[in-house]
This record gives structure tokens, C-alpha cells and sequence, in this order.
């Protein structure tokens, strides 16, 4: 694999990768590599492996839309079933011969003169006419940073890299953090610790989540009749885009929410001090809504603690707190003893690390550009960066709907910038720093009503500078308009043999200029 030229080099095996790479080759691209670090495809899917790890968007939307799967056993599908879909993916769309397992990006330097990327990675050196970064939001673990907590001498890890082969039934398992991934394992805890303490910063807001079994009947249905499936697809669609206005604003629309979320809560918590612990203060939305029908019951358990007080530091065997207040004066220090620390503190979605691997026109990293405020232009293309696409970029997440209607409609721009850039003999293709603020400050001008900027609460949805740049501020159909079609207009063009262009501005001066 030496040295070797790739059209399109894809990093990362989940489903934005393998989604591209399906696409591709259906178009007839055939020279496409994927690098993958791990042994194995999967990306979030195979490395979240702790108990109860299941999807919380509704399966009939979790698929592609050109591969679905009349299979699924659950509404939420369990992520073994979301792993064994994509593994049926590579087979189906004979992908393996495109795949480089156990491969990592390590570098990836744009060459102006020679209109390619030069990529270093864990087997070798390539090179590459585009690359397209699918690495996906959740590929890398945030772990806080506690005072002491190199001292602790017991176990710790994160909940992405679950320590199966760890007996806990006799263990006081601590567990850090209260989003997504928590309130599926710490139900799993309460039944197989011996003691359970959820330290809770702030609390999520959890509505029902009514999961069910999908009938054989249904699953025979669906892969009988195609369009059956396709047309309970497309309403599943419509009634997850419905619930959008209360994210944007609408407080009727949120009040309603807010209502389901609250009764929830009074009716599988009996006891007001505990309710009071896990009622949040902020709009329902600001940080994402989670479904769970067991969490709140395993709270109540006898071997469950939840403590609220801010956590001050950590020692050999147990996790200190206190009140925000007396932390400052040293009093009222609470010592909470535990021998296994498990971290369910998310990942690092606007401060991914690979940011500081990638080397643009102007010898910059996109670490660099993007100054902890991560920016591009549809959430696709960055100024600086040619023949660069990122999947799930900044401003693509979804709150209320499926990520892969927002990786789908990213792979068509792709698709639309090839087929352009075959028509005219193009060597490169670069965003219009403009274009990219423009795009960018309209952005941040929609956000403005919205909860996730409105909301009252810090979340992952924002950078370390405040702004909002993991979401999409409006309904995912008007994502899919604007990416239909690749508008030439935005973009620098270098034909073959033509002069590279000089490096315009990047995206980190375009933001300066807003003053």
C-alpha cells in the first residue's frame, strides 16, 4: 500500500463512511479506499458496547434509505442488531476490497503544487485526489479532568470502553455524568453492583421512551412490500420532524414537552426530595431529551445513591464533594467511598483531536482555522481545505430525527461536487471563505430563538466559545434542499494543468472579520 494514489481516501468505517463509500461506488467510482483504526467496522456501534447500549432514534429511520433493513426486532434497535446491519452492508455492497482495517490517519497534508492530499498512516504512506473525513461526533471519549484522580487506586474507565471482563457484584461502582449513554448502564448497575452513586451535574430531561417488540408479521410485511416499509419510513419521518418547533422556539409547543417529561418524572418517582434532584431547570431541549422507561426506577433502589453536590476531587478509594459554596471555604466535604469509577461524560464533538491532523493550503491545521469553534460551510467544506468533505461536520447534528438523513444528504453534495468537477476536468475544488461566513453567520442568526442558544444550560452542543455549531437550526428537509446540488459559484476551481490558486483566506480569518 506504499505510496500508493487514491481517488477518494474515506476515513472511518461507521455508518458515514461505509454510506459514502456505497454511493461511490454505485456511481462508479471505483478507485475509493476506506481507513479504518479499528479491526473492524461499526464506528460508534462497535465500540459502545456497555449494557443496554440500544439506539434512541426509531429504527425505521436508523438505516440507509437506499439499504433498509425490514429486520429490525424493536422499535430502538439494540446496537448488536445496528452492527450486524452494517457488517451486512460491506457484504452486500461487496466493500471489503475497499476497506483498510487497522489503518489510522495519522497526518493529512494538502500539496498545492500537485493538487492532492499526502496522508500518512499506521501502515504506510498514500495519497489522495479528495478525502472525506467520516470519523463521526462520538469516536472519541471525553474523560473529565479531577483533582486526585490519578491517586485512585481502583478501576476507572470510560463508558465506550466498557471493562467487560470486571465482576461488579461486589463493587461500589461510581458513575460520572448523566446523559445518553448513563441512563441506559446505570439501570444494568443497579441490578449487578452491590452500591451505585450517580454523581449528576445537571439532570437531562427523559420522557418515555415506549419501546416494543416489532412483530414477525410486520418484519415479514416489510420485507414482502418495500414500499409498505418505505411509507412507514416516511411518516415516522414526518412525526419526528413535527416535534421540531419546540425546539426552535415555539413555548406552547415546548410547554407540552415539558409537560409529557414532567409527568414522567411524578410518576416513577415517589419521593419529592428525589424529584427535586432530577427535575432540570432549563428549557426541555437545551441539552438533549432522553427516552428511558427504567432509569428513574433504578435511581429509587436501595443500592443506588444520586448526589448532586459538585465533586471536589478524588482519592485513593472515593470521590469528595460539597456544595458549591462551602467547597470554597473547605467545609462540608462529603467522602463518597467507591472501588470501580465509571465516566458516562460523553465525547469530544467540537474539540475531536483529529482537527489537529489535517493540513490545509496555508500550512495551517483545521485545529487551527477553527480556534475551538468548529466552522465549515454546509457543514461540508472548509475554506483553506480543497478536496476536503467532512461527514456529520459542524451544524449537522439532530436532536429530534436521525443523523443518517443529514449524513445522506451530505454524501449527494459529494456526489454532485465528483460529477462536476468529471464534466469540467477539475483538479480541485475549495470553498469561498464568503461563502463559508455567509453560510456560517445566517447560521448563528437562526440559532438565536432556539433553545439550544435560549435554553438556560451548557451542553455539548455548544464549542468552548459558547457558539452553537453541533446542530442544524431548522427542519432537516431544508438541509437536504440546500445540499442537492453543488453550487460552483461558492467554490474556487482548478482545472488540470491550470496554476494552483493562491491560498485565500481561511475560515479562522473570515470569523475574525465579524469584529
Amino acid at each position: 500500500m506504499s505510496g500508493r494514489h487514491v481517488s477518494v481516501v474515506i476515513v472511518g468505517a461507521g455508518f458515514s463512511g461505509l454510506g459514502t463509500a456505497i454511493r461511490l461506488l454505485q456511481e462508479g467510482h471505483r478507485d475509493v479506499l476506506i481507513l479504518e483504526r479499528a479491526d473492524e467496522v461499526g464506528g460508534a456501534w462497535r465500540d459502545n458496547t456497555y449494557p443496554g447500549c440500544a439506539c434512541d432514534v426509531p429504527s425505521r429511520l436508523y438505516s440507509f434509505s437506499f439499504a433498509p433493513n425490514p429486520a429490525w426486532s424493536r422499535r430502538f434497535a439494540p446496537r448488536e442488531e445496528i452492527g450486524q446491519y452494517l457488517r451486512r452492508c460491506v457484504d452486500e455492497y461487496d466493500l471489503t476490497p475497499n476497506l483498510r482495517l487497522g489503518c489510522e490517519l495519522q497526518r493529512a497534508t494538502w500539496d498545492s503544487e500537485r493538487q492532492r492530499w499526502d496522508l500518512r498512516t499506521s501502515t504506510g504512506p498514500l495519497t489522495a485526489g479528495l478525502l472525506v473525513l467520516a470519523q463521526g461526533p462520538l469516536s472519541e471519549p471525553a474523560v473529565p479532568s479531577l483533582p486526585g484522580l490519578d491517586s485512585f487506586i481502583g478501576e476507572a474507565f470510560h463508558s465506550a470502553q466498557w471493562r467487560h471482563d470486571l465482576d461488579l457484584s461486589t463493587k461500589r461502582v461510581g458513575v460520572i455524568g448523566t446523559g445518553a449513554s448513563a441512563i441506559q448502564f446505570v439501570p444494568h448497575l443497579q441490578r449487578t453492583a452491590r452500591q451505585v452513586t450517580v454523581f449528576q451535574r445537571t439532570p437531562p430531561w427523559i420522557a418515555p421512551r415506549r419501546d416494543r417488540v416489532i412483530p414477525l408479521w410486520q418484519q415479514r410485511l416489510f420485507r414482502l412490500a418495500p414500499p409498505v416499509q418505505r411509507l412507514a419510513r416516511g411518516w415516522e419521518y414526518l412525526a419526528r420532524e413535527a416535534t421540531l418547533p419546540a425546539l426552535l422556539g415555539n413555548r406552547t409547543m415546548s410547554a407540552l414537552g415539558q409537560r409529557e417529561a414532567l409527568g414522567h418524572l411524578h410518576r416513577q418517582v415517589a419521593d419529592p426530595g428525589m424529584r427535586a434532584k432530577l427535575t432540570p431547570d432549563y428549557g426541555l431541549g437545551c441539552k438533549r431529551v432522553l427516552l428511558s422507561d427504567d432509569y428513574y426506577p433504578a435511581l429509587g433502589q436501595p443500592n443506588v445513591d444520586v448526589v448532586t453536590d459538585p465533586i471536589t476531587s478524588v482519592g485513593p478509594d472515593a470521590v469528595l464533594t460539597a456544595p458549591t459554596a462551602a467547597a470554597r471555604d473547605g467545609d462540608a466535604v462529603a467522602e463518597h467511598p467507591v472501588d470501580v469509577l465509571i465516566y458516562g461524560t460523553g465525547f469530544r464533538v467540537t474539540d475531536a483531536t483529529y482537527a489537529q491532523q489535517v493540513i490545509g493550503a496555508d500550512g495551517q491545521s483545521l485545529s487551527e482555522v477553527w480556534e475551538g469553534s468548529p466552522q465549515a460551510h454546509l457543514g461540508t467544506t472548509v475554506a483553506g481545505f480543497p478536496n476536503l468533505f467532512l461527514m456529520a461536520g459542524p451544524n449537522t447534528g439532530v436532536g429530534h430525527t436521525s443523523l443518517i438523513y443529514m449524513i445522506e444528504s451530505q454524501i449527494d453534495y459529494l456526489l454532485s461536487c465528483l460529477r462536476l468537477m468529471r464534466s469540467r476536468g477539475l483538479t480541485a475544488v475549495e470553498v469561498r471563505a464568503e461563502a463559508q461566513y455567509a453560510f456560517n453567520a445566517e447560521l448563528q442568526s437562526r440559532m438565536e430563538p432556539t433553545v439550544w442558544a435560549a435554553g438556560g444550560c451548557v451542553g455539548w452542543y455548544q464549542d468552548r466559545t459558547g457558539r452553537i455549531t453541533s446542530i442544524w437550526p431548522e427542519p432537516t428537509w431544508r438541509f437536504r434542499r440546500r445540499t442537492r446540488a453543488f453550487d460552483p459559484r461558492q467554490y474556487v476551481l482548478t482545472a488540470e494543468g491550470a496554476a494552483p490558486p493562491r491560498p485565500q483566506p481561511s475560515g479562522r480569518t473570515a470569523r475574525n472579520s465579524e469584529g
